[in-house]
């Protein structure tokens, strides 16, 4: 009876502590649909992955020569996830998920990034993914770091659940191309999702299969199979490739299996469960005023003017 007790309170321990270190969590419904990008055959799916950011706290990124660093963070395993678990063996860097809308502007989670102490506490890093499923160690070239400059509009209600931030990089993001967003309307009941980003801190995960169960004003909810750490995540229309939402809450991640003695993922049916939700991408008024930036046509040089005597003599 001891032994039991002294396990259910490691296990309140460990769910705790995954709760508060990334905030609302998340849940696999159905069938584990992430698959690492290296896995991914959908081209659309892979193009909109580069666009993709991890939130990544400054102290883990450690330099590793004048032109590449080092992201650095503790497996799943170490973490005390189930040896047994998808991608156990890799890194967990990231704290939020987010992507790029404009050149120098990216969207999250509003509880991801309150206060510019949240802004200048972490740096957003392209590229944060696996070229094979057991790699440990991730090193991206340092011209894919970006730190955040200034918050430009950021939401975390309780009564609406509204949840989102609006944010400008210390400059242009090189390479990447802005992401493609539902600037009117909104999603409906049966369309297909797919939502990247960076499950419990990993490296990125593609995660396609989803449907919008419900929507409202405010938010949707789908059977997406997100993680803490996806908060931020882009949520796309599977087909089109245009953005949602922002994925901000929903189930719990992990449950303690006493038998295994570690964590293991919180799986339910396609259809069960409270369902993940999405922040209407619609809801950031000051990404809806965005305009995009036009190349002036170049002005068509004026007629020669003819002389008056020329003119009488064509008859002009």
């Amino acid at each position: 009876m001891k032994t039991l007790k002294t396990l259910l309170f490691i296990s309140s321990l460990l769910t705790l502590t995954i709760s508060s270190t990334f905030g609302k969590i998340k849940v696999i419904y159905g069938e584990d649909n992430r698959l690492d990008v290296f896995e991914t055959t959908n081209s659309l799916h892979v193009e909109l992955s580069e666009s993709t950011a991890a939130m990544i706290p400054n102290y883990k990124i450690k330099e590793v020569n004048s032109y590449e660093v080092e992201l650095e963070g503790k497996s799943l395993e170490e973490r005390g996830m189930c040896a047994s678990e998808r991608f156990a063996k890799q890194s967990t860097a990231a704290n939020c998920s987010g992507f790029l809308v404009d050149g120098d502007k990216l969207v999250t989670a509003g509880h991801c990034v309150k206060t510019q102490s949240d802004c200048d506490g972490s740096s957003w890093v392209f590229d944060y993914k696996v070229s094979y499923s057991d790699q440990e160690k991730v090193v991206v070239d340092k011209s894919q770091v970006y730190k955040c400059k200034k918050i430009i509009s950021q939401t975390l209600d309780s009564t609406t659940e509204n949840d989102y931030a609006f944010i400008q990089l210390e400059k242009v993001v090189k390479g990447k191309k802005p992401l493609k967003f539902r600037t009117s309307g909104k999603v409906k009941v049966g369309d297909s999702l797919v939502v990247i980003g960076h499950p419990t801190g990993l490296p990125t995960k593609i995660s396609a299969g989803a449907k919008v169960r419900s929507v409202n004003d405010v938010f949707f909810v789908a059977n997406l199979d997100t993680y803490g750490g996806n908060s931020g995540s882009a949520v796309f229309n599977a087909t089109s490739g245009v953005i949602e939402g922002i994925l901000v809450r929903g189930a719990q991640d992990y449950k303690y299996d006493l038998s295994k003695g570690c964590q293991v993922s919180n799986t339910l049916g396609n259809d069960s469960g409270r369902g993940e939700d999405v922040t209407l991408i619609t809801n950031i008024k000051e990404l809806m005023d965005l305009k995009p930036v036009l190349v002036a046509p170049k002005p068509i040089p004026p007629k020669p003017k003819l002389p008056w005597w020329l003119r009488r003599w064509l008859g002009l």
